[in-house]
């Protein structure tokens, strides 16, 4: 018979025990599967409505023996169970105790001695066991001999709390206790492990009281709703203690999501625990999600003021974000966790940071852009005000590509969390620096919500407002100027990007639409001057390297436009129409040459 557990077996208990209550006293029981007395499907319906309990019971050596008087004795007590609801019968019932019409009955010298016995699916079945407890053991059999596994268990007393109208007993399609849970869960813990799939799921579907699960999708444990259904649901099996040591497990072997949730079950368990808040601390960092590591420690060191454990890793995360000044005070509370290396590191990135603030304030762009790689070299690599400064240094040197770029190198956190982080004015400074390198690169319509958002956080900044105003002016040009050349007004198109560029003089993207302008006017000297500003400021823009390629084309100026062509090809091998330009224009410099040949 299935049992919970392949080392400890729990004492035998019936069918009937667990569905139709504790009425019936049942006698020890042998190892053998046909040791369970059959019942009278009649004499089941006409039980009284106060059954009497046996009062002794055969032993076990009478019992095998087949005996009818005792046979006869464990009938008539069966008889006066109470009534239940009927349960439909199925192949794998008999309530009569005659043997099933596929059982095949055998005579007793083929080794049962003087017992009855049936062959039913190819296995030899005791006449006792054709019954419900017989059908039941050969059902479970079958089903593991298929199957590989032992999935299907069959519940006692010592293990179930009967629930429902019928016990544990719940019926397929629909019936009974839709509601109730499964009796896997009133088992116990370790049985609860024992009997669980590799999936770790538990069966559902039923006969009596063994289950079987059907029809149920593997959850999807990359997403995040899963991954919170699963703590859920461990959060109310299992210790705290024993999801952090789970969670440790994943976190060792990289599986940082899911060591998240992990912590976040023990931590909806208890709140109060600092070792939970500090490693859910630690997953965050992994993730990259500094900001809510930095509250998440905060919480742990309130919890408990001198874990040395949190202290040290707050003091990296400020490292990381650039607050050197934390980060020292962080380190000397460590204790034995930190050294004095931590603290030298910490020191000298404060140094880096006074120098970045002087050289601000001077107005020194070179300088701070010096100064702020040294301060990310020195362990800042996650601090977005430095990456800021950097960006705000490049943008007044008119170098917007590479501003682009350090501010693409800085760490992607969220608005909110920044502004949680940071504070309002904190986050309204860096919001505006971001809104001013969208707009040199050409992102209008992210610049101005920027730029909105930074002046709503601080309504007071008049450099965020001067921001947002030019913002406005700027798009407003492009959006003008791009409907007039749209609409073939080259010439008032021109004039609208050239009045946008009164408000940003250097601005790549209007620079190149007014040489787009011009170069339809037939201005192509001037269109070239507007591309070679675009150029100056964005070097990889190649949108107006390829106009500067086709104006000098027009202008018969074939060795610089190869070589803008050329670029072009490098960047993108694919281009067809830079590949027919670039070869068009080597055969006429190659006649140009060759008639510059005849003249000479």
């Amino acid at each position: 018979m299935g049992d919970l557990s392949p080392e400890k077996k729990p004492a035998g208990c019936s069918l009937f025990s667990a569905v139709f209550g504790r009425r019936v006293l049942w006698t020890r029981r042998s190892t053998s599967t046909g040791s369970i007395a059959t019942m009278n499907a009649a004499s089941l319906a006409k039980t009284p409505s106060t059954p009497k309990r046996r009062k002794s019971g055969s032993d076990e050596s009478a019992f095998l023996g087949n005996s009818s008087s005792v046979a006869e004795e464990q009938r008539k007590s069966i008889t006066k169970a109470p009534m239940h609801p009927k349960i439909p019968p199925s192949k794998n019932q008999n309530y009569g105790g005659k043997p099933p019409e596929d059982a095949t009955k055998i005579s007793s010298d083929q080794g049962h001695g003087n017992q009855n016995v049936y062959v039913k699916n190819g296995r030899r079945v005791p006449k006792e066991a054709v019954g419900i407890s017989g059908e039941l053991e050969s059902y479970i059999s079958d089903h593991q001999k298929s199957k590989g596994s032992s999935t299907l268990v069959r519940a006692s007393s010592s293990n179930v709390m009967l629930h429902g109208n019928l016990g544990n007993l719940r019926q397929g399609g629909g019936g009974g206790n839709t509601t109730s849970r499964d009796v896997l869960d009133y088992l116990p813990k370790t049985a609860r492990e024992e009997v669980a799939t590799p999936n770790g799921k538990y069966p559902t579907s039923v006969m009596g009281n063994v289950v079987k699960k059907q029809n149920e999708e593997k959850p999807n444990v990359g997403s995040q709703p899963a991954a919170g259904s699963l703590c859920r649901a461990l959060s109310t099996r299992m210790d705290p203690e024993q999801l952090k040591i789970m969670g440790n497990e994943d976190y060792k072997n990289g599986n940082f999501a899911e060591a998240l949730a992990l912590y976040d079950a023990a931590i909806s368990i208890d709140p109060n625990k600092a070792s939970y808040r500090s490693n859910r601390s630690a997953a965050l960092t992994a993730l990259g999600k500094l900001l809510e590591a930095v509250f998440e420690c905060r919480e742990a060191i309130r919890i408990e003021p001198h874990y040395h454990r949190a202290h040290l890793r707050l003091a990296n995360l400020h490292l990381r974000l650039g607050e050197a000044e934390k980060a020292i005070y962080h380190y000397k509370r460590s204790g034995p966790e930190a050294d004095h290396a931590d603290i030298s590191n910490a020191q000298a990135l404060q140094a880096h940071l006074n120098k970045c603030t002087e050289a601000r304030r001077h107005r020194d762009w070179n300088t701070l852009i010096k100064e702020t790689a040294a301060t990310i070299s020195a362990g800042s690599d996650s601090a977005l005000q430095i990456y800021a400064l950097q960006a705000e240094a490049l943008i007044k040197l008119h170098r917007h590509q590479e501003a682009d770029e350090a501010l693409q190198k800085g760490p992607n956190f969220d608005v909110d969390a920044c502004t949680k982080f940071f504070g309002p004015i904190g986050n309204a400074n860096l919001l505006m620096v971001r809104a001013q390198v969208d707009m040199a690169i050409g992102r209008f319509d992210d610049a101005l919500a920027t730029a909105q958002r930074a002046t709503r956080l601080d309504p007071n900044n008049r450099e965020a407002s001067s921001v947002l105003k030019k913002a406005k002016a700027v798009a407003a040009a492009r959006s003008n100027g791009n409907q007039l050349f749209k609409a073939a007004k080259f010439y008032e198109a021109c004039n609208a990007y050239s009045e946008g560029l009164e408000h940003d003089p250097y601005n790549s993207v209007l620079l190149c639409n007014r040489a787009a302008c011009r170069s339809k006017l037939g201005q192509c000297e001037k269109a070239v001057e507007d591309c070679n500003a675009a150029l100056a400021v964005r070097p990889g823009y190649a949108k107006a390297r390829l106009r500067r390629a086709d104006c000098y084309a027009k202008l018969e100026k074939w060795e610089v436009s190869i070589k803008d062509y050329e670029m072009l090809q490098n960047e993108d091998p694919e281009d067809e129409e830079v590949s027919r330009a670039l070869m068009e224009a080597k055969e006429q410099l190659k006649k140009q040459r060759e008639l510059d040949y005849e003249i000479k």
